[in-house]
């Protein structure tokens, strides 16, 4: 199995796609189409929203694009989503709609662009100090998941990293300590988790847990502890059991370890490129080429 160390060894990976479009509702912001500039060797913008305010920062950012002139947000939005269905995009980008919004539009039945399956986030961080990119889910959609949930996101991640090409992939379920306890439910979930893989509910996916963080990522915690296990000190992915942990590890890692941070939804019809609008340009790159990459 590959180990991929780097970002920019996912854009190269990107890079040899083949052609890819990403359609953008409401992009009118300098921050968006700088990222998409920066992207656009990798995918081909389509911009549904107010051509007077795109154009110029097409030009602004030397970014060449499709246009299609909808002025109103909610309208934009829906003819996005149309595009999609229709196969004119092999991916969408949420531009300045809110959240909810977004994510409302995205489930409809009739509109939207759900299969069925369970929509969850991955990240991918590149960390300074860790040797290889680290996948991290769910840290943007499912607050608090329970088991059930549980078994679709391993569904959604594994699809993900095998397009990767990760077979044998090493997944922590992440808690606070190494024992299941009664106490803490996490513990049990991720126990049962690794019960699952154990017989062979995940394919060659190696899974263990409960682990807390240290145990994960580090071999020397390992060694201290006495404990022992493909995954522990060498993890792939952090399995976080809600939401919070996973968005305060995600972003205490890009503010203090400085570390390189994109992700999308995956589950959808095509990859949901899903950021908050004032997340970098390099990060709506990042987002990009795994959304390619792993698309």
């Amino acid at each position: 199995m590959p180990v991929i160390e780097h970002y920019d060894a996912l854009i190269e990976m990107a890079k040899a796609k083949r052609e890819v479009k990403v359609v953008v509702p409401s992009p009118e912001s300098e921050n968006l189409i700088e990222g998409l500039a920066m992207a656009s060797h990798l995918a081909y913008p389509i911009l549904v929203g107010d051509e007077k305010k795109i154009r110029p920062l097409l030009e602004k950012c030397g970014l060449e694009a499709d246009v299609i002139n909808v002025p109103d947000m909610h309208e934009a939005l829906y003819k996005a989503l149309e595009i999609v269905r229709g196969g004119g995009a092999d991916m969408i980008m949420k531009g300045k709609d809110d959240t909810p919004t977004f994510m409302h539009a995205v489930l409809d039945k009739e509109k939207g662009i759900r299969t069925g399956k369970l929509l969850s986030h991955i990240t991918c961080l590149e960390i300074p100090g860790y040797h290889k990119l680290l996948f991290v889910t769910d840290a943007g959609i499912i607050i608090r998941p329970n088991l059930e949930q549980k078994l679709n996101m391993m569904d959604n991640l594994l699809g993900v990293l095998k397009k990767l090409g990760y077979d044998r992939p090493k997944i922590a379920m992440l808690a606070s300590l190494e024992v299941p306890s009664p106490d803490m439910p996490e513990t049990l979930e991720a126990a049962a988790m690794a019960k699952f893989a154990e017989r062979g509910r995940f394919g060659s996916a190696i899974v263990d847990g409960p682990l807390a963080l240290d145990v994960a990522l580090d071999p020397e915690s390992v060694k201290i502890k006495g404990l022992s296990g493909e995954v522990m000190g060498d993890a792939d992915v952090l399995f976080v059991p809600d939401v919070v942990t996973g968005n305060v590890f995600c972003k205490a890692m890009v503010l203090f370890a400085r570390a390189k941070m994109g992700g999308f939804i995956a589950g959808a019809k095509v990859p949901i490129v899903f950021l908050s609008r004032a997340d970098t340009p390099e990060r709506k790159l990042y987002s990009i080429a795994f959304a390619v990459a792993a698309g």
